[in-house]
């Protein structure tokens, strides 16, 4: 099953309004990705928009100042990922440096509680005498949650980012920059996001009606690690206010300036915080967060960021690295099921689907949503990946290409065919869902039809975006290091790609999955190195001297102390 890969390349736009200092290549790269003025390149916490203009932050902040100076029992509640943890994480230290001695958090199980605050929660957290709720990540969907809180005497605050349906819970305050009436300029806030926004009204109620409190004074800078973490982990786009906050989280972790648990997390996945780059958060410390609650319970997760001991958080973190390790074996079986399924269909006759819907009755729902994400990037289609969840019920995970809104689209199934989706939510790039097993054949006629409305040929298509072609003056480490620092790069700010016709002078494999390339740079003698990771074997046998057309990124790579370029190949074309 092979799809064509259509290389396109991004169109120009006028860059004379950057500084004259930065080279011309990185001028133009800024200049595609929307950089209209110089300021968007000073990535202080300076630029970072006002809290005011976030609805509800001032008075979800008073509500808790109030709480701090009562002393009344708080309870954070968070999601089972990465986000979801690194927001519980952030207000916990942040909440207990400001003066609250009574604040705890619970999460619920991916497999027994299923997503968000429940009823159940509510009722644990009113047996501990919790007389505030606040929910990180979540909430927008919790109605009889929040109004079995309100029975009970608790207010709820709602932090949370996702899109919200048409009402909103009853609770005492939502801050969520993406519901109605909400003027916040950044709709892209991760959950960690909105978590740091409020602790900053927070922090200035305190400033404002209590100067002299502990709360007043409380660094949270300090914690930005945590924002960084959550923020590509949750992969939202990194719009100039998202940059700031990643940046600056990024910054601290490579001056030794972060939670004991992130550099432990960094230690067991072999990386060096000096040369840690954005991209490396979701690599490493993201996926072993997120392992906890795909696998196990997120509290591991959360009490490795809660770890104030070394000792501790490197085995906590190690704890965590082994289930990742597992994850990604549960994964590589369910993906192999996946691609034998869909064995039958072929990419370049037109008999494939537009969109998956896939299940096996023994694949683990906790790993759903990464199988979903690796068929979508073989495919280039919109999956939707089910496991059996109990009670005769499945539990999907869905994840789109550019151009499809998944969430709107499950919406769309759900108004056609409402028994066949129980409950649903998202974004528009990510979703999830649950649909009684009874019901699930209609729903895959449903979702089809739909999908032949909402999806049309060029959605479909693969693109590949470059950059364009270096000049032979560009291979080399400064261009390279201009890059990262000018970062970071992420979701709708992408890293730079770029493609070219270079001679192959040496090939090798590694480990017999890794092409390891020697290629003559265009337009002159140099030569560099280049490897592809993880590619079939078959069509990959590439003859000496043959010229080759690549899309690829710039690395600096760092072997035995010594720096070299190496080229990153995304995808090789016959030139």
């Amino acid at each position: 099953m092979t799809q064509a890969v259509i290389l396109k390349r991004r169109p120009e736009q006028p860059c004379d309004h950057l500084p004259a200092h930065l080279p011309l290549t990185l001028r133009r790269i800024l200049a595609r990705r929307g950089v209209r003025q110089a300021s968007e390149l000073e990535l202080s916490l300076q630029g970072l928009l006002h809290f005011n203009t976030l609805h509800h932050a001032e008075k979800a902040a008073a509500r808790i100042g109030a709480a701090i100076l009562a002393q009344q029992p708080i309870c954070i509640v968070g999601d089972f990922d990465a986000d979801g943890a690194t927001s519980v994480a952030l207000f916990m230290r942040a909440l207990q440096a400001m003066g609250a001695q009574q604040v705890s958090f619970l999460v619920p199980n991916r497999f027994n509680d299923g997503y968000g605050l429940s009823p159940g929660l509510v009722r644990i957290a009113h047996e501990n005498k919790v007389k505030l709720i606040i929910t990180v990540d979540n909430g927008v969907s919790s109605f009889t949650a929040v109004d079995e809180a309100n029975r009970l005497g608790i207010d709820v605050i709602i932090t949370d980012h996702h899109l919200t349906a048409a009402s909103l819970p009853n609770a005492y305050a939502m801050v969520n920059p993406n519901q109605p009436d909400c003027s916040f300029a950044s709709k892209a806030l991760a959950g960690v996001g909105v978590t740091f926004y409020v602790l900053m009204a927070l922090r200035h109620w305190f400033r404002t009606q209590h100067a002299d409190h502990i709360a007043a004074n409380v660094n949270l800078a300090q914690w930005l690690d945590l924002v960084a973490v959550g923020t590509v982990a949750d992969v939202v786009p990194l719009d100039y206010n998202n940059r700031i906050l990643v940046q600056q989280g990024v910054a601290r972790i490579r001056q030794g300036r972060c939670i004991p648990g992130v550099s432990a997390l960094l230690t067991v996945a072999k990386r060096d915080p000096q040369q840690l780059q954005a991209a490396d958060l979701g690599f490493t410390v993201g996926p072993r967060i997120n392992a906890a609650g795909r696998l196990d319970d997120m509290q591991h997760g959360i009490d490795c960021l809660l770890a104030n001991d070394p000792v501790q958080s490197n085995e906590m973190a190690l704890h965590l690295d082994e289930l990742n390790r597992s994850r990604r074996v549960i994964e590589q079986d369910m993906q192999q099921d996946a691609e034998a399924m869909l064995a039958k269909f072929n990419l370049a006759d037109g008999s494939f689907p537009s969109i998956l819907a896939v299940h096996e009755p023994d694949w683990h729902q906790g790993v759903t949503g990464i199988l979903a994400g690796r068929l979508k990037e073989r495919f280039h289609r919109p999956v939707i990946a089910f496991a059996d969840a109990g009670d005769d019920m499945l539990k999907g995970s869905a994840r789109s290409i550019p151009g499809l809104h998944i969430r709107d689209l499950l919406e769309r199934v759900h108004t056609l065919a409402p028994k066949s989706i129980e409950r649903f939510g998202g974004h528009a790039m990510a979703a999830g869902l649950s649909v009684p097993k009874a019901q699930f054949t209609d729903f895959q006629q449903t979702l089809a039809a739909v999908a032949a409305d909402w999806i049309d040929a060029t959605m479909l298509e693969r693109v590949i975006w470059s950059d364009g072609e270096l000049t032979a003056a560009d291979f080399g480490l400064p261009l390279v290091r201009s890059l990262n620092a000018i970062g970071p790069w992420g979701q709708k700010f992408e890293e730079p790609l770029f493609d070219g016709v270079f001679r192959v002078v040496q090939q090798r494999w590694l480990k017999e999955v890794h092409l390891k390339l020697v290629l003559q740079v265009p337009g002159s003698q140099q030569l560099v190195d280049a490897i592809a990771f993880n590619v079939p074997n078959t069509g990959w046998e590439l003859p000496a001297t043959e010229h080759i057309q690549i899309a690829y990124r710039l690395q600096e790579n760092v072997f035995r102390g010594q720096s070299q370029l190496q080229l990153m190949i995304a995808h090789v074309w016959p030139a």
